[in-house]
């Protein structure tokens, strides 16, 4: 290849593959300084120059400078003072002295083994390339085209390079065939041998909160703030949102002018139900906006445990719920407080029960009992095993004296009584409350209970028709 060739390879690989010249320049050194190793020897020291002006590899072997002998001398390392003042008038012994060289003939193997080296470095640059690309877009919306599915995972097509959405970040019920686009939001760049892997996610409840910010100016803007978003894709999310500028009403902007903008983003997750609720620095307004639809009767709040116990109407318990238990684990999920959802006859049942075991207690009415319930106490045992601190959180407690008197009262019903009051005498089957905690995995939580609730709600509601069309009649 003449000087010509060479230098119009260089810019033709530069220009097509978005490479620097000099990454280019860099491996054809190596390439020319690989095949001359051969013929100079593994102990020459070699040098390889692209030279600009005459488009072409200058080849160097650099030499110590040495006073010895001719039959002494290692040529392919050493070269004579008297040869060396020659080259550099300056020369003296010690010094290392470069002999420009020819460079290889390349044989058929040599030029193979030049091309690998010269494609592994164009192939490390474009990878490097295509990594600084991406790592910066790191919880951006990528977009793409599906090629193929590989164990399950589809991947796309994003024009430099491919990415990977794994069937775990698919929307439950999605199907891409080959050519399809695709949306979805970019989790993690990570550098392998095998190049940058980007990975991919519809499910990641910040590619909700990310296509919110793309379809509403406000949240792009910062006037608008998510503050939180709770999601199970595909089905049903909740978002909260918040604005200090008292002339916005955060949820409007959200929902847009005859909904276009909510629904822009309910047409790209495939039908899944989006509530929009304004947030609040007052937990139990949050909440209550968080059950929404679901009309609220009461809430009683623990602070020290992040719990709220919410009390509904028994016709709005199945609301409350949700299907599967999906709208209270949403808010839960949402506001960060374990929620307990009980319907109104339950508490009714609960209370009763409650303070008919604590009247067991010497001195004990039921005024007395309703204040130690209040407190959160359903029953002796729990009063027994309390701190003398949380007892005296109890209305008409507050002393030592009257806290310590109500735990030596209660150790004494423990004892004479056995575990006969160690619980709740409720009868009650558990149905009529249903709890559910801000973690992840609280879909898991007391199932069957919410199964019997659901049964009882949905009993609840037939009769209630059923009155209706006896009312009709």
């Amino acid at each position: 290849m003449n000087a010509t060739e060479l230098s119009r390879v260089i810019e033709s690989i530069g220009k097509d593959r978005g490479i620097k010249k000099e990454i280019i320049i860099s491996a054809v050194e190596q390439a020319i300084l690989m095949a001359a190793q051969k013929k100079y020897g593994q102990y020459a020291v070699l040098e390889a120059h692209y030279n600009a002006d005459t488009c072409d590899i200058d080849l160097y072997q650099f030499k110590k400078v040495v006073e010895s002998e001719p039959e002494m001398l290692e040529e392919s390392e050493e070269i004579l003072l008297e040869e060396a003042k020659k080259l550099d008038p300056e020369a003296v012994i010690g010094d290392e002295i470069g002999i420009k060289v020819e460079a290889p003939e390349f044989g058929r193997i040599d030029a193979q083994n030049a091309k690998q080296v010269i494609f592994q470095k164009v192939r490390d640059a474009e990878r490097e390339i295509v990594y600084n690309d991406y790592v910066h877009r790191k919880g951006e919306i990528i977009t793409g085209i599906a090629r193929r599915i590989e164990r399950g995972n589809l991947v796309i097509d994003l024009g430099k390079t491919d990415a990977l959405l794994p069937r775990t970040e698919i929307i439950p019920g999605e199907q891409f065939r080959p050519g399809d686009r695709v949306q979805a939001y970019l989790i993690d760049v990570r550098e392998s041998t095998r190049g940058p892997q980007l990975y991919l996610s519809r499910t990641s409840s910040k590619y909700l909160m990310k296509l919110f910010e793309v379809e509403v100016p406000e949240i792009r803007d910062h006037i608008i703030e998510i503050k939180a978003c709770a999601r199970e894709a595909g089905v049903r999310s909740k978002i909260s949102v918040y604005t200090k500028d008292k002339d916005i009403d955060p949820v409007g902007a959200c929902v847009g002018m005859k909904g276009i903008r909510v629904q822009n983003i309910i047409q790209e997750l495939k039908g899944e139900k989006i509530d929009i609720i304004s947030w609040s620095d007052n937990p139990v307004m949050f909440v209550r906006a968080a059950l929404s639809p679901a009309e609220i009767s009461s809430i009683k709040v623990d602070e020290r445990n992040r719990t709220m116990e919410i009390m509904v109407e028994d016709e709005q318990l199945s609301l409350a719920i949700g299907k599967k238990g999906q709208n209270v684990r949403l808010a839960a999920q949402l506001t960060g407080w374990r929620l307990d959802i009980i319907s109104k006859s339950k508490l009714q049942k609960k209370t009763q029960d409650a303070v008919f075991n604590l009247q067991h207690m010497e001195g004990m009415n039921e005024t007395l009992a309703q204040a130690i319930f209040q407190t959160g106490f359903l029953n002796v045992k729990q009063v027994a095993e309390a701190p003398i601190e949380e007892l005296q959180k109890i209305a008409g407690f507050e002393s030592l004296e009257a806290a310590e008197s109500l735990k030596t009262r209660a150790n004494l019903v423990i004892e004479k009584s056995g575990e006969l009051l160690a619980a709740p005498t409720m009868t009650d089957d558990g149905k009529g409350s249903f709890s559910a905690s801000p973690v992840k995995d609280a879909k898991a939580l007391a199932e069957v209970r919410l199964k019997e609730m659901i049964k009882e709600a949905d009993q609840k509601k037939a009769e209630a028709d059923a009155k209706t069309s006896e009312d009709i009649k």
